[in-house]
């Protein structure tokens, strides 16, 4: 018989912790607004599958961060570069004040900038209401980066 293994407790981060470049994040975070980037439909084989791309300002009481959304695999399933599926109904979690806990997060890097994202090793939950309140004054979206390469002689 195989040997179950003893599931380890989660670490939670805070998004004033979150570095580029890093993943395995867990946290418990709030929508504060969501905007719709893209929609629009697209011919894939006998039926028409409609892209929609949204981003979500998310926080807590540390700071925010811009997480992208994405509607093709599932909500809670699969990312596909960076963003974070939804369905119709799925797209109704995304709303002002929702609170909802990503596992296995990663900060994925778009023009200088930090992005949120799950991929198909995560999960996105819908958590219980909380009561903290988003720390509107540090974006870690708003901080640019630059890749510099260093040469050892």
């Amino acid at each position: 018989m195989a040997e179950s293994k003893t599931l380890r407790k989660p670490i939670f981060t805070k998004v004033d912790q979150l570095r580029p470049g890093t993943s395995g994040h867990t946290l418990t975070i709030k929508v504060v607004n969501t905007k719709m980037v893209l929609q629009k439909g697209r011919p894939d084989g006998p039926q028409v599958r409609q892209i929609r791309i949204a981003e979500s300002l998310v926080g807590d009481e540390t700071g925010m961060i811009i997480f992208t959304a994405r509607n093709e695999q599932g909500f809670l399933d699969l990312m596909f570069y960076s963003y974070v599926v939804l369905s119709d109904s799925e797209v109704d979690f995304m709303k002002e004040g929702a609170t909802l806990t990503l596992r296995n997060a990663k900060i994925d890097m778009f023009k200088g900038s930090m992005r949120l994202a799950v991929d198909k090793w995560g999960r996105v939950e819908v958590a219980e209401p909380d009561s903290f309140k988003v720390k509107e004054d540090n974006n870690l979206s708003l901080i640019e980066y630059e890749l510099i390469n260093i040469v050892e002689e």
